[in-house]
C-alpha cells in the first residue's frame, strides 16, 4: 500500500473545507484555522460551513483528517501545505490583501523548506512569481479554485478543470492527488505559468460578473419600459451561443468572489487600455442604485430585507448587493429592517435585526428578497424580488 501524504489546509472556507475532504479521502488531512469555533465543529465532525455534501462526508465517509488551531500545527511534517486564507481586497491599495498568505509562506518555509505550498487563496497576476523570489523558492504553486459557495465540495468532486501554476514534477503530483479525490473521471488539467494560473482565475470570476450584469441591466431596461423580462431572457436564452445559464435577474452580483475578483483583475489592467473591465465593475453600483430607485418610487415606511447570504445553501453574506441596497435605501429617510438567522445580536448596518419571521414579515411595508423563499408564500403583495427563475 502506497504511503499516505500530510497534506495541512490552512483556511476552512469554501476553498479550504472542500479541498481537506477531498484529500482527506486518501492522505493524512491537518484542516488548520484560527477560529476555535470551526476547529471545535470540526473535531465533532460538523461542517463549520453551510454545504450540505460536506457535512455528509464529515458523518458519514471514512476521512483521515484532523482540526488543529493555527498555532498548535507543526508544518515540518507536510508533503503538501496548501494555503486557503481570505484575500479581502483593499479599496486604498487596489489590490488583494496578501499579508495572511505571504506570513503562512514564511513560516512553512522557516520550519520546512521541503514541503510543497499550494496557494488555493485568489491573488493578483504576479503574485507567486514574486514570492518565489523573495523567499528564494521553487517549492510555491498557484492552483485556482472554481467553486459555488454551498456547493464547494460537489465542484471539487465533479471538477470542470484542474488549473495548475506550474509545470514541475511536484504540480504534476498535486494535480494526481485532485484527480484522485474527485468522482469524475479524465477532468480536463492544465499546467501553465504561475502568472497565466492567476489571470485565468480573476478572467473566469470577471466574465461570470459580466454575464450576471449583462441580465440585470436587460431587467433594468424591461422594467423602465414595462416589458416582460422573462420572456425577452427566455426567447435570447435559446440561442445556443447565450444558453441559459447566470441568466437570473438579481440586485447585483455579490457574495466574495466576483466583486473582489473583478476589482481586481481592473488594477491589472493598470498599462494596458481597456473598457469591458471598468465597466462590469461599474455595472454592479448602477444596479444596486436602480433597485433602490425602484423601491423608493414605492414609498414604504418600513423595507424588511429577507437574508443578506447571496446564494441559496450558503452562509456567506460577505459583499452581499443586498448590504449596498441596505445603505441605499438608508440615504432616502426609510427605515430598514433584517431577518438574516446567521447574524446574531440586534442590528447591523443601523438596521433592527428581527429574528421572528412572522414578527418580521408583519412589521414590514415592503420586503425586499434576492433569491424567493417558501417562507414568503401568502406575502407575494409584499415582495420585491427580480428572480424569475428561483435559482442561483
Amino acid at each position: 500500500m502506497k504511503k499516505k501524504l500530510n497534506i495541512i489546509v490552512v483556511g476552512l472556507g469554501y476553498v479550504g473545507m472542500s479541498n481537506a475532504i477531498i484529500l482527506s479521502q486518501h492522505n493524512s488531512v491537518k484542516a488548520v484555522d484560527i477560529d476555535k469555533t470551526r476547529i471545535s465543529l470540526l473535531k465533532d465532525s460538523k461542517s463549520p460551513i453551510e454545504d450540505k455534501l460536506i457535512s455528509n462526508y464529515l458523518l458519514n465517509k471514512k476521512l483521515d483528517i484532523e482540526a488543529i488551531l493555527l498555532d498548535k500545527i507543526d508544518y515540518g511534517i507536510a508533503d503538501f501545505v496548501i494555503i486557503a486564507t481570505p484575500t479581502n481586497y483593499d479599496e486604498k491599495t487596489n489590490s488583494f490583501d496578501t499579508t495572511s498568505v505571504e506570513m503562512l509562506i514564511k513560516q512553512v518555509l522557516i520550519n520546512n523548506n521541503r514541503a510543497t505550498i499550494i496557494i488555493k487563496s485568489t491573488v493578483p497576476v504576479g503574485f507567486t512569481e514574486k514570492v518565489r523570489s523573495k523567499y528564494g523558492s521553487d517549492n510555491i504553486i498557484f492552483s485556482p479554485e472554481f467553486l459555488r459557495e454551498g456547493n464547494a465540495l460537489y465542484d471539487n468532486l465533479y471538477p470542470s478543470r484542474i488549473v495548475i501554476g506550474d509545470k514541475t514534477p511536484k504540480a504534476k503530483e498535486f494535480a494526481k492527488l485532485l484527480e484522485k479525490g474527485a468522482i469524475k473521471k479524465n477532468v480536463k488539467t492544465f499546467f501553465m505559468t504561475s502568472s497565466e494560473a492567476e489571470a485565468s482565475k480573476l478572467f473566469a470570476n470577471t466574465y461570470l460578473a459580466m454575464r450576471v450584469s449583462y441580465f440585470n441591466e436587460l431587467d433594468s431596461y424591461a422594467l423602465s419600459h414595462n416589458l416582460n423580462t422573462r420572456r425577452i431572457i427566455d426567447s435570447i436564452g435559446c440561442d445556443p451561443r447565450i444558453g441559459n445559464d447566470y441568466n437570473n435577474p438579481s440586485f447585483g452580483y455579490g457574495g466574495y468572489c466576483l466583486p473582489k475578483d473583478s476589482k481586481q483583475l481592473l488594477a491589472n489592467y493598470k498599462d494596458v487600455p481597456q473598457k469591458i473591465i471598468e465597466a462590469i465593475v461599474n455595472a454592479n453600483t448602477v444596479r444596486k442604485d436602480f433597485i433602490a430607485e425602484q423601491v423608493t418610487k414605492l414609498n414604504p415606511d418600513t423595507v424588511g430585507m429577507y437574508r443578506l447570504v447571496m446564494k441559496s445553501g450558503s452562509d456567506n453574506i460577505r459583499e452581499s448587493s443586498m448590504q449596498g441596497i441596505i445603505k441605499r435605501i438608508q440615504s432616502k429617510g426609510i427605515k430598514v429592517i433584517i431577518y438574516e438567522p446567521y447574524i446574531s445580536g440586534k442590528q447591523f448596518i443601523n438596521s433592527k435585526l428581527i429574528n421572528n419571521l412572522n414578527k418580521f414579515i408583519s412589521s414590514s411595508d415592503i420586503i425586499l428578497t434576492n433569491r424567493w423563499h417558501k417562507d414568503l408564500e401568502g406575502f407575494e403583495h409584499k415582495v420585491f424580488t427580480r428572480d424569475l427563475y428561483e435559482k442561483d
